[in-house]
């Protein structure tokens, strides 16, 4: 099984080096071609290893070499296969291989093409380094690797200003998030002796709980700020300036859940301190809600979805938070297919409306564009939990699992929030797809996505739909390694009471959408009632935090480093340098007469330099001569 392990690794390195070698040249399709290709086989890899595991089989691990050897520490490049990094595997490569595809079309005019794959592939690479290594170490390389990556792809149309901003944004928060991430490292390093999953959990069974509380809540900050949790959260609708495919694979379905893999990797830490535990779940749960209201009225489709995945993340850490680990990476699974496809649907009516996003200048596109309608509700079905897609499923473990362990604000923040989905998913579906053709009124003849973009889109539709129907054989997997707790409210009146009155809610807020939304003609102008609301204008700015953020943190900051570049690196650090370069110029300016050339003047400087030196020797030769006279005059003096 190593092999398979090494070309699940490294196929995603060859695709990107490949690509890479093209990105100075025109457009050359067999790039995107040969790119999925070797993606597909890191994905054939990685099925094969999942039904090693699925078979009974032992984890498989592998020490590659020796990263880091010195003194008591020890870092290989050590890699390992088991329940959790397989299911996180399968995610990846699944949806990257799918996003590869569709990227082909998708990017199929745009003349960054072979640098755009280049880029995919490498962020593919370094997340399967992320959620294969077997130490902390190996995951903080890839951890920052698709950090790297995200940056390169928010920001791949670097000639827009507003991409770069985004790119920059999203790179400098999640570095401010990784600097508590690298503490919490450090402290497991320097509390256990080593960074090997493995042994240092076995050895945290061993350490006092305020030590665990520290290493876990470092660890944690880390988590915030690539899974964008609140406060570090706004870097994740500002990136939507991404091609959509980078937000249906970074943003919706790998890198953003990569916070949720640390923390469910990390079960054993967790489990020692419950109240950390409780910390994350609540504030899964704000974030939940949080996100929730923004997308209500937020008028571009992509930021819409984004908040979504924010609010999803949200939940996933809710789960976590309360030692539901299994559920979490259920409910991450489940959502990067349906997720992924609302993204990739998102990009077909970008295209079909010449990259127009708001919604409001869309409507009745189902008649041009079927097939993206089809796949973008049941997607919608599935990410508001209605029965039978795979969002009920996942979503409704969750808030079984809050009533159960009797965290009754976190279910019912939960379940509102539920609501909340439904309404602004199919808010989306009915602007876009129903009512008036409002997008004739901007000249717009919409057109439907290629039909290989379709088709490759199409695994994920069947996972949104099935995936649900897969939790019994997952359970009996994961939870060779996580927790296996069932999440069951065993009063049957109890339970059938909450799942249909769940259904009901959520059915009732699609409906409600619909009768809001789905016949609606005008476009938005910023005069009505309801957008000159005080409700409507705070959700609209995000609750004005990213003016906080300017007015209270980048301001101040950007007035104390003016002030310190005028008053300390021009008039002390500049200066100082300057005026030791100033000495030395002008001294060698006066004494560069020395060397003019000029014979007559070289045999004057020859001459006094001879007679200085005959001085100095002759001074010399009378002091070693009469030293002992002369230390016994010092003496006298009482000089010596």
């Amino acid at each position: 099984m190593e092999k398979y392990l090494y070309i699940a690794l490294f196929a995603p390195l060859v695709s990107s080096l490949f690509s890479a070698l093209f990105t100075a040249t025109p457009k050359k399709t067999f790039t995107g071609i040969v790119g999925s290709l070797l993606i597909f086989t890191s994905f054939v890899s990685s099925s094969i290893l999942l039904a090693h595991i699925l078979g009974g089989g032992e984890p498989v691990h592998v020490e590659m070499m020796t990263w880091m050897a010195t003194g008591d520490l020890y870092i290989p490049f050590g890699f390992v296969v088991d329940e959790v990094s397989v299911t996180m595997m399968m995610v990846v490569t699944l949806v990257s291989t799918i996003v590869h595809i569709y990227s082909i079309g998708y990017m199929d005019h745009d003349a960054g093409f072979n640098r755009f794959f280049a880029w995919l592939s490498a962020f593919v690479f370094s997340m399967m380094v992320l959620v294969m290594s077997d130490n902390f170490a190996g995951l903080f390389i890839g951890w920052e690797g698709v950090g790297l990556c995200s940056w390169g792809l928010i920001g791949f149309w670097y000639h827009k200003e507003i991409a770069t901003w985004a790119a920059n944004e999203a790179f400098i928060m999640n570095r401010i998030a990784d600097l508590g991430m690298l503490i919490g490292i450090f402290l497991v390093y320097w509390n256990t002796g080593t960074l090997q999953y493995s042994e240092a959990f076995a050895a945290m069974a061993n350490l006092d709980t305020a030590t665990l509380v520290w290493i876990g809540i470092f660890l944690f900050i880390g988590a915030m700020g690539k899974s964008a949790q609140f406060p570090l959260h706004t870097w994740l609708a500002d990136a939507m300036e991404g091609p959509t495919p980078v937000s249906a694979l970074i943003h919706a379905a790998t890198m953003v859940t990569a916070g949720v893999y640390l923390v469910i990797r990390s079960n054993e830490l967790y489990d020692l301190i419950p109240n950390v535990g409780l910390f994350i779940a609540s504030l899964g749960a704000f974030v939940a809600i949080f996100a929730a209201s923004m997308a209500l009225v937020n008028r571009d489709m992509k930021r819409i979805i984004a908040y979504s995945t924010l609010s999803q993340l949200g939940y996933m850490f809710a789960a976590a938070g309360l030692g539901a680990y299994w559920v979490a990476l259920f409910h991450l699974m489940a959502h990067a297919f349906f997720k992924a496809l609302l993204f990739l649907g998102a990009g077909n009516v970008m295209h079909a409306m010449h990259d127009e996003l708001d919604p409001f200048k869309m409507g009745g596109l189902k008649k041009v564009m079927k097939w993206t309608f089809i796949m973008m509700t049941l997607a919608s079905v599935a990410l508001a939990g209605i029965f039978p897609l795979a969002g009920f499923f996942s979503k409704d473990l969750i808030l079984e699992a809050a009533f159960v362990e009797h965290h009754y604000i976190i279910y019912s923040v939960l379940l509102i929030t539920a609501g909340l989905t439904a309404f602004y998913s199919f808010r989306l579906v009915a602007l876009i797809f129903h009512g008036e053709e409002r997008y004739k009124l901007f000249g717009i003849h919409p057109h439907e996505a290629y039909k290989f973009m379709l088709v490759a889109m199409s695994p994920l539709l069947l996972l949104a739909i099935i995936a649900g129907s897969l939790k019994l054989s997952y359970f009996e997997m994961v939870t060779g390694l996580l927790p296996a707790i069932e999440y069951h409210i065993h009063h049957p009146v109890v339970y059938w009471v909450m799942t249909i009155g769940t259904q009901v809610f959520v059915i009732l807020a699609v409906l409600f959408a619909y009768k809001k939304y789905a016949s609606w003609k005008t476009v938005p102008d910023g005069s009505s009632k309801m957008e000159q609301s005080f409700v409507y204008k705070v959700l609209y700015n995000q609750y004005y935090i990213p003016h906080a953020f300017e007015k209270f943190i980048v301001e101040p900051y950007r007035e104390i480093s003016e002030l310190f570049w005028k008053k300390v690196d021009l008039k002390i650090v500049d200066a100082t340098v300057d005026g030791i370069a100033g000495i030395l110029y002008g001294t060698g300016e006066k004494t560069r007469g020395m060397q003019s050339g000029n014979l007559s003047t070289m045999l004057k400087w020859m001459v006094g330099g001879t007679v200085v030196l005959l001085s100095l020797a002759v001074v010399f030769g009378l002091a070693v001569r009469y030293i002992d006279e002369i230390k016994a005059i010092l003496s006298g003096l009482g000089v010596m």
